[in-house]
């Protein structure tokens, strides 16, 4: 169950939507599919899923080429697009009924619908029309229909877009646990969310492919500096702290807190308990932060992110 990118071209007339981007994505993975809007993430989705070609390159999933075979490759894959269509004026367990058919779906049927259903959490809502249901449940149908035939692999593109934090959390648990044994491309412009559940992050910015790696290394590799945040009891001398070695900048907070600017934190955590035996001071926290997934998007792609 594995996701093969190679070389992969796609324009829209003079716009050059992907240019030549080439990743993976392993069995049992979870990998985050990051890029500013326009950057190429549904064009590159949509190859893969077989519902759109490419100018160039080519896509094997699970070991069948997309653009040879689309039809095999497709029942590989469950796909939950960003404007998830339902069909409003069907219950939950006639449409998902209606892909088992389309899927082809002729043993047990009934049984792998109830199995969906409780998979994504819907069963308090599964006597409902789609329709009636609210954003959060919605999407849980869409992650079902995706699910139905039981694909190895799962392409969730913005599948948390409009949702409450409450229901924000609920989708993350749910995509987690399908990536326990499929592999999961995944879209979000909520950056705490990809931190959150992927095991890799591939940053796409206009058509190219600027980072692929795992967001510990992606933040060491894009982390210039860190920052050491000690909190005293009383007021110290910022001197005091400026004369440690390796200090870049002090920037002095609130409540007799200090952020030290340092590219050496676990020297400079030494160096403040070692000062504060000599100087007696009392330290109520001592803490280093690494650079968030947000500030290393920023610096990629250029672009800040609010969503």
């Amino acid at each position: 169950m594995s996701i093969t990118i190679s070389n992969l071209t796609k324009n829209y007339g003079d716009q050059k939507a992907i240019d030549n981007i080439s990743f993976t994505a392993a069995n049992n993975e979870i990998v985050g599919f990051l890029g500013p809007n326009g950057a190429g993430k549904s064009t590159t989705m949509k190859i893969v899923t077989g519902y759109v070609k490419a100018d160039s390159g080519n896509v094997i999933v699970n070991g069948i080429d997309v653009n040879t075979n689309s039809v095999e490759a497709k029942k590989q894959i469950g796909y939950l697009p960003e404007g998830n269509p339902l069909y409003h004026e069907m219950y939950v367990r006639e449409y998902l009924n209606f892909i088992a058919e389309i899927h082809q779906i002729k043993t047990n049927r009934k049984k792998r619908i109830e199995e969906v259903i409780d998979i994504t959490g819907l069963r308090i809502e599964s006597n409902k029309k789609t329709g009636q249901l609210s954003k959060g449940y919605k999407q849980r149908v869409g992650l079902a229909a995706a699910l139905i035939h039981n694909p190895g692999v799962l392409i969730l593109d913005e599948p948390t877009s409009g949702l409450d934090p409450n229901q924000i959390v609920e989708i993350r648990q749910v995509i987690k646990n399908l990536g326990k044994d499929k592999t999961v491309l995944f879209s979000s412009h909520i950056l705490q969310e990809v931190e959150s559940i992927c095991d890799r992050v591939v940053i796409i910015n206009k058509g190219s492919i600027v980072a692929d790696d795992t967001l510990s290394n992606l933040q060491v590799a894009n982390n210039a500096y860190h920052i050491v945040m000690v909190q005293f009891s009383a007021a110290v001398d910022p001197q005091e702290l400026l004369k440690l070695d390796g200090v870049q900048k002090i920037d002095e907070g609130n409540s007799f807190l200090y952020k030290i600017q340092t590219s050496d934190p676990e020297n400079i955590k030494r160096q403040i308990l070692k000062l504060s035996l000599e100087k007696n001071l009392n330290i109520l926290s001592l803490q280093s932060e690494v650079k968030s997934l947000e500030e290393v998007f920023r610096n990629l792609t250029g672009n800040i992110q609010n969503n």
